[in-house]
Formats: C-alpha cells, structure tokens, sequence
C-alpha cells in the first residue's frame, strides 16, 4: 500500500468512517424498506410534499421522479421554510430530517400541524419526534443515528419507500424483485468500491480533480444528478454543477461549445427507456464535443428505481474517491455548522 493510493488515504483521512459508512449503503437500505409502517393506506390526498434539507432531503427528489413515471399523485419537494401559499390539510406530508432538530423542517411540520394536516416524520429523534408525539394526525418513523445525513441516505430512502409503499401511494415491487435488485446493487457496491472495486470510480474521480464539473443528465436521472453534484460539493468540497436534457440544449450548450481555456470536465448520466429524442440529443453532445474530458455514466437496473439508486451509490463513491484524491476528510463540513452556530446567535 503506497502513500497515492486511496485506501493508504482512506487510512490517513477518513478519521470519521465516511467509506465505512458507504460500504453500508445497501445494507442500510434493505434493512429501511422493510420497517414495518403501521400506517393505513389512504387514496384521498390531493399530493404529497417531501420536506427536507441537504441529504434528508434529496431522497424525495428520487420518489418525485417515481411517481411522475408510475404514480397517482402529484409529489412536490420543498427546500425552505414553511410551506408554499398553496398547500392545504388535504396533501400529505412527508417531513424528514436525519437529526431531527432541521429548523427550515420543523417550520414546515408546525405549520402543517396547526393547519390541521397530517404529518408523518422520519428522523433519528430530535425535537421532531417529540412534536409529532403531540399530535394525533402525525405519526414518526424512526431511523438509526450516529452518521451524517449525507451518509445516511440508505436509510431515509429506504424508510421514505416503506411509508409510500404502505400508503399505497407508490407501488411495492414484488417481493423477488425487490431481493433481485439488493443482490444487484450489493455487487455493484463491491464493485464500485475502489478497494476490490474495478476502478472506474477512482478513475474518473482521479480526472475530475481540480476541474470545472459539469453533469448532464435526462429528467429521469435529475435526482440522482442532484445527488452527485452535493456529494462533490459536500463530501470532495469542490464545486460541480448539473442541467437536464432537453432544456439545457436551449441554452447552457452554448457555453460548453466555447473556445474557452477553462479546464471543464462533463459527466454525461444515461440510462435504458430514455425517450429516444433525449437520447440522440446527449449522444450528439458526446460525439461533438471537442474536449478530452468527457465521461459517460451508464445507470445500472432493471427498473428506474434501481438505477436511480445505483446512480446514488455510484455518487457517494466518486465524491469519497474526489475528496481523498483532494487530501480533503470527506466528513468534514465546517462551514455548515459554523452557519448553525451564527443562526442560533441571532435568534
């Protein structure tokens, strides 16, 4: 083991078990879809909004993408106080929060809450579950503590699946399917792991380092693009950004097809059952663009469920590899709490 490699960096590093914890990720996730959600399943919501922040909150982007492809429902996410003008009691909520203690959440919970609607939360404890204990028309999933919400995502993904399952506002899988696509995704983790793994996350992490990061992606990949570009902001703390075919073709192109000296790196994210308009468009893009750095990211799965969340993986182990590669702890995030602690003084 020599000092370049990323398991000597892992060593020297990750002091707080970030790679630990994305070795768990399947496991995570297998353990929270099975949660036993004493919920009865109701057919009369207008819509569900998904509240939540950071890595609590990226997970309803994915169940949004689902329901727009197989749903019956509108589902919203909201990333702010409060709750949007138009909301009333007869959408459900969904709040999570890893800690619990998310002030923009909780905003959203006690308005929901003394406007008569119905919540249901997802935390490892904090000050949720105990306002949610206070109200009938509220109910609390609780979830293992002790990670960060980033690294967490398994299990609140996994817990925001078993209530919409539940609820009957998402269709389960059937059971073979469902331990079909674990047994995938836990030999997609060991592969994409860059101890034992086949290298290709430490690969194109090792040529995005000290690049420009550009992601594109089809509207079905949004979340899981969404994903990666927080994870490389948060875990790597290095600036990437994403944009959606067909619109980004309208507009951002433009400025990929400069002559500009600016080192830039694109992620192209595709997948199977692509509308084949959007396909040709992201193809066309690979074909023609004049720059050496250019990866494509193919999105393993029988279903659009299993590559969203293969993708999600697929994330968290390029921005663990792109923060070791920095010399960065891809646990640390001392702007975050910094900003908390300034928030707390000020109110």
């Amino acid at each position: 083991m020599t000092e370049d490699t990323l398991e000597y960096l892992e060593k020297t590093l990750d002091d707080e078990g970030m790679c630990e914890f994305t070795r768990s990720f399947v496991d995570d996730l297998e353990s929270a879809m099975r949660i036993d959600v004493d919920l009865e399943s109701d057919s009369d919501w207008t819509g569900v909004i998904f509240l939540g922040m950071g890595g609590s909150g990226a997970s309803g982007k994915f169940l949004k993408t689902i329901s727009e492809e197989d749903g019956g429902l509108p589902f919203v996410v909201w990333n702010d106080y409060s709750l949007p003008s138009w909301w009333g009691p007869e959408w459900l909520v969904i709040a999570t929060s890893y800690s619990g203690n998310t002030e923009e959440t909780l905003s959203g919970i006690n308005e929901a809450l003394e406007s008569g609607g119905t919540v249901i939360g997802i935390s490892s404890g904090g000050d949720m579950a105990e306002i949610l204990a206070m109200y009938q028309e509220a109910s609390h999933v609780s979830i293992p503590r002790g990670q960060m919400p980033r690294s967490a995502f398994g299990h609140i993904l996994g817990a925001q699946l078993a209530i919409c399952w539940s609820l009957g506002i998402l269709n389960r899988p059937q059971e073979d399917e469902l331990r079909e696509m674990i047994t995938r995704l836990r030999e997609s983790s060991k592969t994409l792991d860059f101890v034992g793994g086949d290298g290709m996350s430490e690969a194109l992490a090792r040529n995005l380092f000290e690049m420009e990061i550009g992601i594109v992606c089809p509207r079905v990949l949004e979340a899981p693009a969404y994903r990666l570009t927080c994870q490389i902001n948060e875990n790597s703390e290095a600036f990437a950004k994403y944009s959606v075919v067909p619109e980004m073709n309208h507009n951002e192109i433009v400025a990929w097809y400069n002559d500009s000296n600016v080192e830039r790196a694109l992620v192209l994210m595709i997948c199977e059952g692509l509308d084949d308009r959007t396909d040709s468009r992201i193809a066309w893009m690979e074909e023609n663009l004049d720059r050496k750095n250019v990866w494509k990211i193919f999105c393993e799965g029988n279903t659009l469920l299993e590559r969203m969340i293969y993708a999600a993986h697929l994330s968290d182990w390029i921005s663990v590899s792109l923060a070791l590669i920095r010399g960065v702890n891809p646990t640390s995030m001392d702007p975050i709490p910094r900003l908390k602690r300034h928030l707390s003084e000020i109110q």
